[in-house]
């Protein structure tokens, strides 16, 4: 995979080598199995894909290009880069502006906007009427122009099924930059309505089976659907495509019963399913899968607590996040800052979109603190990130979490053992 030229401060002298070390032992990539950093009486579970992905990577690259290059002239992005506010807060101090925040609300009219400024699109990608917006103006919308490879691969699936006169279902959060985009592109080649969720795509199966009039469907799905669409047409020839960074489970499933649903109405066979229902296979990218897929053999091993870091906005962090809820307490941080002691973390409740303070967060069977010393048994955290996480970010919180405890062995030595291995 090609590597990326981006700021070193974003990478790890911990993480970044070990990350390294398991990709040239796993090149083909089906070990899942977690890294174990044991430091005596703390040992940290890292999973075995986390952080910048591709399609992150190369957005950093070429923003930071945008800003080397063109050091006298204003730079705007769209909407944030990635959801990371660390990378954000960098671009910004850096006198990089935001045009729109990241529901689309506009901070910064287009009349500010001349010809020579440089704008950057963001790894999400944009609708086209964004870039329809910019091209009007003069600017040059393709120079950099970092969508993810992953996002524009779901636009060309959309476009494939359309051309098939399939109406596209979007499974995504409808007020997503990705999915506003992607349900921007697909409108052009098909019918296109978004689904947030089962609960949400099992009423849109109501209205395929005409249990529901279709009158309702205008208000239910506001905002989700394209111009012109009708249920009792549009609804008859459909394939899933989806945001890239949903659960993959859940986008299978939603495909699943959208597919069953089409199979009883129209009493399909296998052989003719594709008659009413596209075969639009896994739209999710790499990294989602692979880091849903590490996660869900992390939680295989016995723990204490997970810590999982990454903008609170982030989509597929927030699923992961998920995941690790499922099993064991899990706490949501955007970096080692949110750990205000041994006993406090200050997390994100993604329930409540509030973050909250949970006191002694680090179990202590005999209830003394680090300093007064622990029982016989080692407290054990598993440690990830979302893919729009930094390596240096994670570092912060392994480094945070290895100081509450005196007698832990030194970090030099734990992950120098491992890389000699």
């Amino acid at each position: 995979m090609k590597s990326f030229d981006i700021p070193d401060y974003y990478r790890s002298s911990i993480i970044t080598p070990l990350k390294e070390f398991r990709r040239k032992r796993d090149k083909l990539k089906r070990d899942f199995t977690p890294t174990l950093l044991d430091f005596g009486p703390i040992r940290l579970l890292i999973a075995r894909h986390f952080g910048f992905c591709y399609g992150v990577e190369n957005a950093v690259e070429i923003a930071y290009k945008a800003i080397a290059e063109n050091p006298d002239k204003r730079i705007f992005l769209l909407s944030e880069m990635i959801h990371n506010p660390d990378v954000n807060a960098d671009l910004q101090d850096r006198g990089v502006r935001f045009i729109m925040d990241t529901s689309g609300r506009q901070l910064i009219p287009w009349s500010e906007l001349a010809p020579e400024d440089v704008v950057i699109i963001p790894a999400f990608g944009t609708t086209l009427e964004t870039q329809s917006q910019l091209s009007a103006l003069g600017l040059n919308v393709e120079k950099y122009d970092t969508t993810c490879p992953f996002v524009e691969k779901v636009w060309n699936k959309a476009s494939q099924i359309g051309q098939k006169n399939y109406t596209v279902v979007v499974h995504g959060k409808p007020s997503h930059e990705e999915t506003r985009a992607t349900f921007s592109h697909s409108k052009e080649a098909a019918p296109t309505v978004v689904v947030k969720d089962m609960t949400q795509t099992q009423r849109l199966a109501k209205y395929i089976t005409g249990e529901l009039p279709a009158e309702q469907f205008y208000s239910e799905f506001d905002g989700q659907f394209s111009v012109g669409f009708d249920p009792g047409r549009d609804l008859q020839r459909i394939g899933v495509v989806n945001q890239t960074t949903m659960l993959a489970s859940d986008t299978q499933s939603i495909a699943d019963y959208l597919k069953q649903v089409m199979t009883q109405k129209y009493s399909l066979t296998p052989d003719t399913v594709d008659a009413h229902f596209a075969n639009t296979r896994d739209t999710l990218c790499y990294a989602t899968n692979d880091n849903q897929d590490a996660t869900y053999t992390l939680l295989n091993y016995p723990a204490d607590f997970a810590i999982v870091a990454g903008g609170y906005n982030s989509s597929n962090t927030s699923h992961i996040v998920e995941l690790c809820e499922e099993k064991l307490p899990t706490y949501f941080i955007e970096s080692e800052q949110k750990i205000l002691s041994d006993t406090l973390i200050r997390h994100f409740n993604g329930h409540t979109k509030q973050e909250g303070i949970t006191e002694n967060f680090i179990p202590r069977p005999d209830g003394r603190r680090p300093e007064h010393g622990l029982s016989s048994d080692p407290v054990t955290v598993l440690l990830t990130c979302g893919a729009s996480c930094p390596d240096a970010v994670v570092e912060g919180i392994l480094l945070k979490l290895v100081s509450f405890f005196p007698t832990a062995r030194p970090v030099e030595a734990v992950v120098g053992e491992f890389t000699a291995l």
